[in-house]
């Protein structure tokens, strides 16, 4: 079994770095971190005419980025009616809003540097894990076309075997405008849109101090200091003791998956015959697909905790007996690959980017980062380049969480209380 993401194997050539470029020594703007958030901010900055380097602990996507399920799901992570619940019918209206503008611009950026990363708009499907969430699905479906003006279907249990080649579940709701991507050759080739645009990547180049000089700023990793102009922390579930102040406002949670050996094209078909993207309603979630060589990567939180926290092999077999109790048919299959990575979430599970202590920050996907992260960087560097961005997403008085300095000790907890969640329902 194979512990790197099965995603590394798909590209074309290997995540080897490219030739180290030197060092700037002074910079309009310095990126911490390569994933989406990050390149896509220095894509736009570059193209705006300043001068950026983006720093990288890594390799350019080595993080969630290319570690993630590749599902670019419509919405946000809070359903219809917990955005309704929360924030009224119009600004609820207004932040769903901001979902849909970053899938179309996540669609429009493929496009227009021609990143050949087996996009499609595929849809995605939610399984009810009890019957009391079909009649969730279903009041769902009336919100999301009354307040939103965002068609779904809902498809009972007699008639599921359309779109899942399972019976652990009673029905599903289908939301068509979602879409499957393969993240390691799209980070990748956003990687290679800044470089072309005249980004410096500096991988393998942990910031480690950040401070302010006068009106400007130092980033300092070993013996290298960059001066630059402005700062973005773009680092996410990969926060650390740099940015003391994003630590405390962001919670890394890891995330696991598992992918089968290549299946029968029949069998893999019959696993999810329209080729969603998939997930349940359980608050442990498990999280699945089809691969374009007729794989299943079945994925999850397996344990509540940090990626470090729960071995690879622990996690493994943890989500190998969720995806036989879904789908007992593949009992007998391999496992050929299995990873984790960590995501962020915020105390309210709602993405945020702004500015703290005077440095920028876009993060907290809360797993439904892929099409927000490009989005949210973009958008924090159009502002950061003078453009008067407006956009409710943007906090500057983001909040940091009480009693936590950026180790996640309370996550066991609420795993626990989740999983009796999960059974009460």
């Amino acid at each position: 079994m194979k512990t790197h993401p099965y995603w590394w194997d798909t590209l074309d050539r290997q995540p080897t770095p490219p030739p180290e470029p030197p060092a700037p020594s002074s910079v309009d703007v310095a990126i911490i971190g390569a994933g989406y958030t990050g390149l896509s901010a220095a894509r736009a900055l570059a193209r705006a005419g300043a001068t950026v380097v983006v720093l990288e602990r890594e390799r350019a996507g080595w993080g969630a980025s290319s570690r993630n399920g590749g599902q670019v799901l419509a919405g946000l992570k809070l359903d219809a009616a917990s955005l309704v619940d929360r924030y009224g019918d119009a600004h609820a209206h207004e932040l769903f809003a901001e979902a849909t503008k970053a899938s179309a611009h996540l669609e429009a950026l493929i496009a227009s540097e021609a990143i050949a990363c087996d996009y499609a708009r595929v849809g995605h499907l939610q399984a009810a894990w009890k019957p009391s969430h079909l009649d969730a699905f279903r009041r769902e479906q009336t919100l999301l076309a009354r307040v939103f003006d965002h068609p779904v279907h809902v498809v009972g249990r007699a008639d599921q075997a359309a779109e899942i080649g399972s019976t652990r579940y009673h029905g599903v709701l289908v939301d068509e405008t979602s879409a499957a991507i393969n993240p390691a050759k799209y980070v990748h080739g956003l990687a290679d849109a800044a470089r072309r645009g005249g980004v410096t990547i500096l991988e393998h180049t942990p910031a480690e101090q950040i401070r302010r000089v006068g009106k400007r700023w130092s980033v300092a990793s070993g013996s290298l200091a960059i001066d630059a102009g402005d700062v973005l922390l773009a680092t996410n579930g990969y926060t650390d003791g740099a940015a003391p102040a994003l630590q405390r406002r962001l919670v890394p949670v890891g995330s696991y998956i598992i992918a089968t050996a290549p299946l029968a094209a029949d069998a893999a078909r019959a696993l999810l015959p329209r080729r969603r993207m998939a997930f349940d309603s359980k608050n442990f979630l498990y999280y699945f697909r089809v691969t374009d060589d007729s794989r299943l990567l079945f994925g999850g939180r397996a344990e509540f905790g940090t990626a470090d926290q729960l071995s690879t092999t622990r996690a493994a077999a943890l989500l190998h007996r969720g995806m036989v109790d879904v789908f007992p048919q593949l009992a007998g299959v391999e496992i050929e690959y299995a990873w984790s990575g960590n995501v962020a979430f915020t105390r309210d599970e709602m993405p945020r980017a702004g500015r703290l202590d005077g440095l920028y920050y876009a993060g907290g996907y809360c797993g439904h980062g892929i099409a927000m992260a490009t989005y949210l960087g973009d958008q924090i560097a159009r502002r950061l380049a003078g453009e008067p961005i407006v956009n409710p997403l943007f906090d500057d008085r983001f909040a940091a969480i009480p009693l936590y300095s950026g180790t996640p000790w309370f996550l066991p907890l609420v795993g626990a209380y989740y999983q009796v969640k999960d059974w009460l329902q």
